[in-house]
């Protein structure tokens, strides 16, 4: 658990009971990092396929998947841990890359995918998200993976520089298809 900057958050890992707050704060997260000018129906069509309270469920039982909660304590004082908010999540995937791109310049193996990591916009700037990412890099080092590995759209300046500040350090491009449009990615590789 940290408290800062008024936010009190803990990262935990997901249970089934959590699949339809996280398909929540999904749909909530998602669009945040579209680049701008992304058709609304792409994105609205992204969140209803890939991040539906279904597919979280199918998620949660991938035993090749990590999904952890962000959740914030201080919303539900007194609360069990299963009934706080949740603020935001990650989510990981081990084996080997399968996108031919990644795979080229993910050279540390094992490694692990760190697939998505949102936190809701009003808990920004305020150290939740250092907390999810401490937690997701804990997770991958405990798969036994040697290097954790990511895609950012080339226009997010903003996750860009929350990366970098965490030790990714780019390492090539690939392309993320939402809906009709496809976007270029940088590809992000940290040694664990």
């Amino acid at each position: 658990m940290r408290h800062h900057g008024g936010v009190t958050v803990t990262a935990r890992p997901a249970t089934a009971s959590d699949a339809p707050a996280l398909a929540s704060v999904a749909a909530l997260t998602f669009p945040l990092a579209c680049p701008p000018g992304t058709a609304l129906a792409d994105m609205a069509r992204f969140v209803t396929t890939v991040l539906s309270e279904q597919r979280f469920d199918e998620y949660l039982a991938d035993p090749t998947r990590h999904v952890l909660a962000l959740q914030d304590d201080a919303a539900a004082p007194g609360t069990p841990l299963l009934g706080a908010p949740l603020l935001g999540y990650a989510m990981l995937v081990t084996g080997d890359p399968a996108d031919a791109d990644v795979a080229a310049v993910v050279e540390a193996r094992p490694a692990v995918e760190l697939s998505k990591l949102y936190v809701a916009p009003d808990a920004h700037g305020q150290g939740a998200a250092r907390v999810l990412m401490e937690a997701a890099l804990a997770t991958a080092t405990a798969t036994g993976a040697s290097s954790i590995w990511l895609g950012v759209n080339q226009q997010n300046a903003r996750a860009q520089a929350f990366y970098a500040k965490h030790g990714f350090e780019r390492a090539g491009t690939k392309q993320f298809t939402v809906g009709t449009e496809t976007h270029d990615d940088f590809v992000l590789v940290r040694a664990l």
